[in-house]
């Protein structure tokens, strides 16, 4: 999703003719500010973002915004241009550098500050950033996200942020690349004194001023990523528990209407059932300096690091239904369990360009069936994703094109959750398997990632070359059809509709016995007594009889 777009098309020869026409006419609507936005520029590259404080007042009868941004950064290359993104109809207002105003010429939702003083390899300098305007209003949160200028029950103002793909620089200046997180950063939101902002990391103060507004000031400790940060400002009421985890003590702290708080007791005891069954699959809970906090918002939820938002209307599933069609769905708060398993895959390990978006999405969508797992057994988990994949489209890769902020399929979620799956059965270790998930998150905490590195570390600690497993998943709309027939009483069989040089073992049963095969593209043959044969239902593959 950057510039270099050759870097994507070197694979893109085992696309199927579909897939590439699909992705050609993506590529042909690509604009210069697709570019700006999703690569790492010149003007990006030679600073390392470590510190942000956004401080802004929330106007929610004008729906307007006023406010700066103090942007740190250590200088790894001498320059004296810098990016900062905003998008329009927000406006910078004026940047400002050891109290000396800046010029700021801009292109589009780019904008570029030109400093004055000298830049020196290994200092950190700072900016202010100050902006103001009418933020885009989301339209339908959080799929296509801004503000949501909501009211509750009683007409008090209700109103959240979400800008997962769109950006954070949708309301607030920033580097909006994923690439570089902020080291740590505090917030401050001043909003009416009837009313409460919830947002990342811990509360710190609370400043009452005299025209009858209040700032709360947040502080996050952890790295995080510029969607991650969240406003949500309503008329809350808070509880809190303690749960004892791998770290120690965790500050779990709710946020939720008022009149919703007896409900809210009920519905969040999901949370320590969450953190007992993912700190087991995954690791210690990565934010443990920052709490986890779980707020009710007027849209469905999304993943904020250590704010994760909350709108199942208190209902077990996704809004009540089963999105795997097998009953398992309805055992679970789906929001809960989905957007608090993006703690460890989007918030810990978060990707360096969302074309590679599948790293979050994929892991958070089979982690609904581990949940399963911990607390109903691997028959639940298993029917759970495999009754998913009746959502799967295969319309284009789950790989996006690089460089250019543009995500691939849908299919990330439940085809990637089935290729997770398929691995955990090639694998046929669940000690192993948990122990690569559990390394995943060790070693790669707090960081951002590319595919190649999650592919070469699972394959490395699985001790099984999974190249072309991964290639045929995430970078084809193929599913591999496992061909057979019957020759004088022996089983003929291969790969077919696959990328070259698959090769992936398969179980099946023959007459009630248990056989493993290694089918590869050429035709094998094996001599087993029997007529039919059942293949295991958790590769996610077709089957075709000849």
């Amino acid at each position: 999703m950057r510039r270099y777009i050759l870097s994507f098309l070197l694979f893109s020869a085992s696309f199927s003719i579909t897939a590439q026409k699909s992705l050609f006419k993506h590529l042909n609507t690509f604009s210069k500010q697709d570019s700006l936005r999703g690569s790492i520029t010149p003007e990006r590259i030679w600073w390392d973002l470590t510190y942000y404080h956004l401080d802004i007042s929330v106007d929610p009868g004008k729906k307007f915004i006023k406010g700066k941004n103090e942007v740190k950064y250590k200088v790894i290359t001498p320059s004296s241009v810098l990016q900062i993104d905003l998008q329009h109809p927000m406006q910078i207002t004026k940047v400002t550098q050891n109290g000396k105003e800046l010029v700021v010429k801009s292109e589009g939702n780019a904008h570029f500050i030109h400093l004055k003083e000298k830049q020196k390899k290994g200092k950190t300098n700072s900016i202010i950033v100050y902006y103001e305007g009418f933020p885009k209003v989301a339209v339908n949160a959080p799929w296509d996200g801004g503000f949501s200028w909501k009211k509750d029950l009683k007409g008090n103002h209700f109103i959240a942020t979400s800008c997962q793909g769109l950006g954070a620089s949708v309301w607030w200046p920033n580097k909006d690349h994923m690439y570089d997180e902020v080291d740590s950063m505090d917030i401050s939101v001043r909003v009416p004194s009837n009313l409460m902002n919830v947002s990342n990391g811990r509360l710190q103060k609370v400043e009452k001023h005299e025209n009858n507004t209040t700032t709360y000031h947040w502080s996050v400790k952890n790295p995080i990523n510029n969607y991650g940060v969240n406003v949500n400002i309503g008329d809350y009421v808070h509880f809190s528990e303690k749960y004892a985890g791998e770290d120690g003590e965790l500050d779990l702290d709710y946020y939720v209407l008022r009149d919703n708080l007896e409900e809210a007791k009920e519905q969040f005891k999901d949370v320590p059932k969450m953190l007992k069954a993912f700190e087991h699959w995954f690791g210690k809970y990565p934010f443990y300096e920052d709490g986890y906090k779980l707020v009710e918002v007027p849209y469905l939820g999304m993943e904020h690091q250590s704010s994760v938002t909350y709108g199942n209307k208190y209902l077990k599933g996704y809004l009540g239904s089963d999105l795997s069609g097998t009953g398992w769905g309805l055992k679970f708060d789906f929001i809960i369990i989905h957007e608090s398993g993006h703690e460890w895959f989007a918030n810990n390990i978060t990707n360096k360009d969302i074309a590679d978006m599948w790293i979050h999405e994929s892991f958070t969508a089979y982690s609904e069936s581990l949940f399963l797992d911990y607390y109903y057994g691997k028959k639940a988990s298993s029917e759970y994703v495999i009754g998913t994949r009746k959502s799967i489209a295969n319309d284009i890769p789950i790989i996006g094109p690089y460089h250019v902020n543009k995500e691939g399929s849908g299919d990330m979620y439940y085809k990637g959750a089935n290729m997770l799956h398929t691995i955990r059965y090639l694998i046929c270790n669940d000690k192993k398997w948990r122990k690569i998930l559990r390394g995943l998150n060790k070693e790669f905490y707090h960081k951002t990632v590319t595919t190649k590195e999650i592919e070469d570390y699972i394959s490395k600690k699985s001790k099984m070359n999974l190249s072309k497993v991964f290639d045929q998943y995430l970078r084809t709309v193929k599913v591999p059809v496992f061909e057979y027939k019957w020759k004088e009483g022996k089983l003929l069989y291969r790969w077919n509709n696959v990328v070259k040089g698959f090769k992936m073992p398969l179980k099946i049963k023959v007459n009630n016995s248990k056989v493993i095969l290694e089918p590869t593209e050429e035709w094998q043959e094996k001599k087993i007594k029997g007529k039919d044969i059942v293949i295991d239902k958790n590769f996610y593959v077709e089957v075709k009889k000849i």
